[in-house]
This record gives structure tokens, sequence and C-alpha cells, in this order.
């Protein structure tokens, strides 16, 4: 790997791009065989690989629209980062349409017979049936993808150079984006998600779910230029501070995370609806209530005691076994929120878990490179870049 650090852009992008190709063949190959062998566990399995590589796309276009919302300085240098991981958006609807034929798998109330003798489900039905969560899924897709589009282009436009009228077409899009941005990502996890049990309902599920995603792209964000600095990319540009704002950053959303999660528990608690309490009892089941014990330690308490401190985000080695370790629990997180749908009396890991992990992750790393190496790695027209690169907390 190369790059020009006049230009910022990549002379040589390595070999990353065919690695993540042929690590989405494989994950393909293996998800095909999967579906065969066990079709009901293909389609959970792919559902929460799917939303796991989701959340993290998501969570980059919320990361670039709060940028321009609050007119930032310290993540200029980071956007572009973070406008590629925005970019897998719209190319993630392809590996939602496997979803697409595995609803009866995932989903009750998309059997005729089983709403028909369900009264609770009669009444959903307006809202959960299959015609209509497809087209709402269309219509998902369709605002992050001209979202993603319109700031991208926008961005490349200032690298021409740099004009007001550029910088008012980014804030003129982020904030009705990031009122659409809100409904929909709420939306579309009311229906992936909190659907899968549809007698269970929690107001503040579609914050819970956003709250894990930035943590998840800011864990992904750190993670990425420590990889790029390693190999003598953005070696000057991202320095020590831009590290310090991100694990700050970091440090607010997992508390953010685990206000929501508390909150959702304890208000479910307090009322003592048989209907709410019901999907946490299935989580504190059998070998379930471990992997809870796990989410409460591992995605807060410990993580807390130990990022709390100044140090610890402005040490590379550090972060980059911290971040790794919050991608892992934010996938354990959505496993924990998914499978017990299937396995309500105990955790069941399967082989069949990893080869969408593969098949979408492949392709997303290999989107996000390819993206990331056909533009300067920096916005070059930024006028408040050369600060950003000598920001000091």
């Amino acid at each position: 790997m190369k790059w020009d650090s006049t230009t910022y852009r990549l002379t040589d992008r390595g070999r990353f791009l065919m690695i993540a190709i042929v690590i989405s063949i494989v994950g393909v190959a293996a998800s095909v065989a999967a579906f065969f062998i066990n079709r009901e566990q293909f389609f959970f399995s792919w559902l929460t690989s799917f939303l796991f590589w989701f959340s993290l796309a998501a969570g980059g276009l919320f990361f670039v629209m709060l940028h321009h919302l609050v007119g930032a300085t310290w993540s200029v240098v980071i956007r572009r980062l973070a406008e590629a991981v925005m970019s897998v958006l719209p190319f993630l609807g392809i590996a939602f349409i496997p979803l697409l034929f595995g609803m009866h798998d995932l989903y009750h109330w998309s059997h005729a017979d089983v709403v028909a003798q369900d009264e609770l489900l009669q009444w959903k039905s307006g809202y959960l049936n299959t015609t209509f969560f497809v087209i709402r899924a269309v219509v998902y897709f369709a605002v992050w993808t001209l979202l993603t589009f319109l700031l991208r282009k926008t961005s490349l436009a200032q690298d021409a150079g740099h004009t007001p009228e550029l910088e008012a077409r980014f804030r003129k899009i982020s904030a009705p984006g990031m009122v659409a941005f809100a409904l929909t990502l709420t939306l579309a996890s009311f229906d992936w998600l909190m659907s899968l049990d549809p007698h269970w309902y929690s107001t503040i599920f579609g914050v819970y779910v956003f709250a894990g995603a930035v943590v998840a792209v800011l864990a992904f964000l750190i993670l990425a230029v420590i990889m790029m600095q390693k190999r003598g990319v953005l070696t000057e540009a991202v320095t020590i501070e831009h590290y310090h704002d991100l694990g700050k950053l970091l440090f607010a959303f997992m508390i953010f995370w685990a206000y929501m999660a508390f909150s959702q528990y304890f208000l479910i608690w307090y009322g003592n609806i048989p209907e709410e309490t019901l999907w946490f009892l299935h989580r504190w089941t059998g070998s379930w209530k471990t992997v809870s014990l796990v989410l409460v330690f591992g995605h807060f308490v410990i993580p807390f005691f130990i990022f709390i401190t100044r140090g610890a985000k402005r040490n590379k080695s550090f972060l980059s076994i911290f971040v790794i370790w919050m991608l892992l629990i934010h996938w354990v997180d959505l496993y924990w929120v998914v499978m017990p749908t299937l396995h309500p009396h105990g955790v069941h890991f399967s082989w069949i878990d990893m080869a969408p992990m593969l098949a979408i992750g492949g392709a997303f790393l290999a989107r996000f490179w390819y993206t990331l190496g056909a533009q300067p790695l920096v916005p070059v027209g930024d006028p408040r870049l050369e600060k950003s690169i000598k920001i000091v907390n």
C-alpha cells in the first residue's frame, strides 16, 4: 500500500481489495451450503450478519451528517473514511434480498394461518404484512441511497474548489436528512428486529439500535485509521488528537447505549406487563442468561472503567484491542436480539453464523476500500482541513 502525501491519494491500494473479494466469494459459497443444510438457521444467521454490517454503514451516514450539521473541525480528516463507510449502504440493499425469501422462516406474522388464530396479530396486520413490509424496505433504502448520493456528490465537488454554496448545500442535505434518517432507522429496527416477536413492543428500541450502530462505526473508523497508519498512510494527517476525539465520542455513545438498554429494561420490569416482560425472560433462560451478563459487563461496565481514562484514548496499541472488542460485542448484542427467537431455550452457536458474516463482510470491505481509493483520503477542498490536521485537545 502506497500513497501520495501531497495529493492524499492512494497510488497503490495493495492486495486488500482482492482479499476482501475472495473472502466474500468463500462466504457466499458457504452460505449456499448452509441454506441447503439448515434453511431456518441460515436465514437467522443472515439477518444477524446483515444487521451487523448495515449498522456500520448507517452509523457512517449519521457521522457524516452530524459532522456537517455541527460544523466540526476536528473530524474533517476523518470525514472521507466515514463517507466510504456510508457509501456501502445502497449496496446492502442487495444483501437484504435473501431476507425477503426467508420472511416465512423469520417472521411469524407473515403466515396467514397464524394471524387468523391470533387476535393481536390481526390488529397489527395493517402494518405487519408482507406487501407493506417490502414497500417500507424499498423506501428505507431509497432514502438512504439518496442521502448517500447527495452527500458524496457534494463532497467530491468540494475537492474541485470550496464555495460557500457547497457548505450551505451540505447542511441543506443533512438537516432534513437527519430527520429522515431517524424515522427510517427507527421503523427499520421495528420491522427487521422487533417484529421477530410480534407480540413484544418497545418505543425505545429504535434508539437502542441506533446507539449500537454509532458505537460500532466509531470503533470501525478508529481501527481503519490504525491499520492504515501501520502501512504508512495518513501518518501526518491523523494525529493522536483525532484518536482522542474519536475515543471520547465512542465513550459517550457507549454510555448512551447502556442508558437506552437500562431504560428499556427498567421500564418494562417496572410495568410488569406480560407481553413486554416475556422478551426479557427469553433472554434470561438457560445459557442466554450468560450472554445477557456478558453484554452488561462486556459492553458497558468493564469498558467504562477502562476507557474513562485520558491515556486509554491516546494509546493506539490499547485502542486497537479495545475497538476490536467493541465490534465483537456489538455482534454479540445483535445475536442476543435475534437468535432467542429461533433458540429460546439456550445459545446455539453454529458455523452457519459465520458464513453470512464472511459473505456480506467481504463485500462490505471491498466496496469500502474501492470507494476510499477512488478519491483523496481527506477532503482536500475543505477550508478547515489544515486546522483539523493541527487540532489540539
